[in-house]
């Protein structure tokens, strides 16, 4: 699939911020394209229609509130430092960033260093190539995917590949490791081993990523169908230790009067797996998850 101009105009809220985008784009003659999983998800007829992720090569900022202005919204959030903008339209959040490079402290998943550069340089810096897809808004070649890094291939065949080296795209941000096992549990894809052992490698580095990011991903691992595939992958790389300590020590073969009973993480996940078929309510699956937390 070449051009995917059809599936950009199937809801009617999304087409309109497309069509304005496209408008302003051409107006500042700024090349403006979808980016990260807007088009992962669009590509597998899955878009939530909740957020979009612009990129934009030249001046984020101009384009931003000039693109907020053709959409009737008042206030536009910068973040100068990052050169990304959000506009917050209707019940979806737009955000609109400049193709940029990036470098990382050791300490921070925070870049210290942000310079402009080419769509192409831009998408190389992602965290997996299945999110390093953009989609054309201008209006010469609209709906023309652009794929250097064969996300597409990767996104056919349901696996997660760095499009730099792992220990480098782990390293520069820890969370990605976190976003590695939340992917393959939402959408049931693999880790690519040497992505695999990479994350293993490196599962300290989360402790620098804040409690407030980590719940989030640890609620969407558990917001899946099947929860359990990415607590076993944490637990299986070491992160489970770091994110989640108290279900960590769970491992291991319950004694009950000096007689073998059961695996108290196992049937955990078991227990969790089975309320999520029963409820997507969230209090309702981290009862599940943490019902015999204090059993170690």
């Amino acid at each position: 699939m070449s051009n995917i101009s059809d599936l950009l105009f199937e809801k009617e809220e999304c087409s309109t911020v497309f069509l304005k985008a496209s408008e302003v784009g051409e107006r500042l003659n700024t090349p403006v394209y979808l980016v990260g999983g807007s088009v992962r998800d669009l590509l597998m007829n899955k878009m939530n229609y909740k957020d979009i992720d612009l990129m934009v090569e030249k001046d984020s900022a101009k384009f931003s509130n000039e693109l907020a202005k053709a959409l009737g919204v008042k206030t536009v959030i910068a973040f100068e430092k990052f050169h990304t903008y959000k506009i917050p339209y209707n019940k979806i959040e737009i955000e609109v960033a400049a193709a940029r490079r990036e470098t990382y402290s050791p300490d921070s998943r925070k870049p210290n260093q942000v310079t402009l550069t080419s769509v192409k340089d831009d998408l190389s810096r992602r965290d997996f190539t299945v999110n390093a897809i953009a989609v054309s808004l201008m209006k010469d070649n609209l709906g023309e995917l652009f794929d250097p890094l064969n996300g597409i291939a990767d996104l056919n065949k349901g696996i997660l590949i760095t499009p730099k080296d792992p220990d480098i795209t782990f390293s520069d941000d820890p969370l990605r490791m976190l976003r590695a096992i939340r992917f393959a549990t939402t959408l049931k894809f693999k880790i690519d081993d040497k992505a695999l052992e990479s994350i293993k490698k490196q599962s300290h580095r989360i402790k620098i990523i804040s409690y407030e990011r980590i719940t989030a991903e640890i609620i969407k691992i558990l917001s899946a169908d099947k929860p359990s595939i990415g607590f076993y992958l944490l637990k299986e790389t070491n992160l489970l230790e770091y994110v989640f300590p108290e279900l960590n020590v769970m491992s291991g073969v319950e004694v009950i009067n000096g007689h073998g009973h059961k695996d108290v993480f196992i049937h955990t996940l078991e227990v969790v797996d089975n309320a999520a078929e029963l409820s997507d309510k969230m209090d309702i699956r981290f009862a599940a998850l943490v019902h015999d937390i204090a059993k170690p």
